[in-house]
């Protein structure tokens, strides 16, 4: 018998003005902490982007609430049922834009976009001799997971990306462009930029890689890998039909897909680990972490002792 999970977390963003932005953030806060809702909200004067949890009752609010809004009215949801909450604290931020963008920031992605393909044209494009599959995310989401044959850019954050291509544009002329992220939104300026670089045949990932996953048709199919989150779950499966690993671990090489945090609170390096690694180097990504005088794992072994 397959059960309804009792909670959700929701994925969504929309590009829409909004006017006085820092007090709607303010409102926007308090509303979702009446609710009960836990989560991370970006509020910019160009729009709303965010990941919340909460209950089924609680999200099914939530989303009633935004789509009575004549701003949000019609804002995409991608939705994944869990067993409880992906947040311990709720937090609604205002920024200067939904994502740091460089160079980006001029694209209005309402004026200036790629053609959007649904999941099942995305993944026919993608069987193709013609395409380039260009991944827009940092460079640690893709070592996780990534589509199949998809160029991995050579940036650490969003905002080089825009440098890297013009540093490798002549690989990417006379090409069918597809782009993809994880829920989207990076996608809407990036294409909007391959647009305005002269690039003629640009295409993204309607709804990103959840969304894609989500779709009975594909089943996730040439997706290898788990795709990178940005709350406690960090990583989610995708491909239904068959589960290949891609990441390595940071120590030894070995085919893993758990990421965790360096143990020195300095630090915090996210890396991936194998379990055995994660104890013989005590979670640490350096010598000097793993003798830090406040290291957590340590710690944590002093106090089971």
């Amino acid at each position: 018998m397959n059960m309804t999970k009792s909670y959700r977390v929701l994925l969504y963003y929309k590009y829409v003005p909004i006017e006085n932005a820092e007090q709607f953030k303010e409102d926007h806060l308090n509303f979702c902490k009446e609710l009960g809702l836990k989560g991370r909200i970006l509020i910019a004067d160009e729009g709303i982007n965010g990941t919340v949890s909460g209950t089924v009752e609680q999200t099914d609010a939530y989303m009633e609430a935004l789509n009575n809004d004549d701003r949000f009215k019609g804002i995409e949801f991608k939705i994944d049922e869990e067993d409880g909450h992906a947040f311990k604290k709720m937090h609604v931020r205002y920024r200067p834009e939904l994502v740091n963008s460089g160079e980006l920031k001029q694209i209005n992605p309402n004026v200036t976009t790629g053609k959007h393909l649904k999941p099942e044209e995305f993944y026919e494009a993608m069987k193709r001799d013609d395409v380039i599959i260009i991944d827009a995310r940092n460079d640690y989401e893709y070592d996780i997971g990534h589509f199949r044959g998809a160029i991995r850019p050579d940036i650490q954050t969003f905002r080089e990306l825009p440098e890297w291509i013009k540093e490798n544009r002549n690989k990417f002329e006379g090409k069918k462009i597809l782009t993809y992220c994880t829920g989207g939104i990076r996608c809407e300026k990036f294409s909007g930029f391959l647009k305005e670089e002269g690039f003629d045949d640009v295409n993204q990932l309607h709804g990103g890689i959840i969304n894609y996953s989500k779709n009975p048709n594909t089943q996730g199919q040439l997706y290898d890998g788990k795709c990178y989150v940005f709350d406690e779950r960090i990583s989610v499966p995708i491909n239904k039909v068959e589960d290949k690993v891609v990441g390595k671990c940071y120590y030894c090489g070995k085919t893993e897909d758990r990421y965790v945090n360096c143990a020195n609170p300095e630090c915090n390096l996210q890396h991936v680990a194998c379990h055995e690694c994660e104890e013989e180097h005590m979670r640490s990504c350096s010598d000097e972490c793993r003798e830090h005088p406040r290291n957590r794992y340590k710690s944590k072994l002093e106090q089971q002792a």
